[in-house]
């Protein structure tokens, strides 16, 4: 159950479809810079945080759909809390993604082959589930 201090913002169909594209630019984007790269290592961190932002948006949409809220705010726990109520097969997934977010984003560690198959699979799980719920 979201805590009295988590902050979280109720959603209408605009906020859905609109969470929803995101989501899916993110994971097209991300599907691109694989792709289009000669080294896969070389874009690692790039495709984990585009990953990352995908899952984000997508466990938005899942908690809008089916909570009518989602989380805001730079409290990830609270953004895992909140989507458990929704599903906690997509909460371990958004976890698995918020885990990997400051070591591809923020730190001078390169992101491995193992997180870049992780945060794929939980990347386009989340999308999935978005789009069913």
């Amino acid at each position: 159950m979201a805590k009295p201090t988590d902050r979280t913002v109720d959603c209408d169909s605009a906020t859905r479809s609109g969470r929803l594209a995101k989501a899916r630019q993110f994971m097209e984007a991300a599907r691109l810079v694989e792709l289009l790269a000669d080294d896969a290592d070389d874009v690692a961190d790039a495709y984990v945080t585009l990953c990352v932002h995908a899952g984000i948006a997508a466990a938005d949409v899942v908690c809008c759909r089916r909570l009518g809220r989602h989380a805001r705010g730079e409290n990830h726990a609270a953004a895992v809390r909140l989507l458990e109520q929704a599903s906690t097969t997509a909460a371990r997934h958004l976890g698995d993604l918020l885990a990997m977010k400051t070591k591809a984003g923020y730190s001078a560690v390169p992101a491995s082959g193992t997180d870049v198959k992780r945060a794929g699979r939980a990347a386009s799980a989340l999308l999935d589930e978005a789009m069913q719920s």
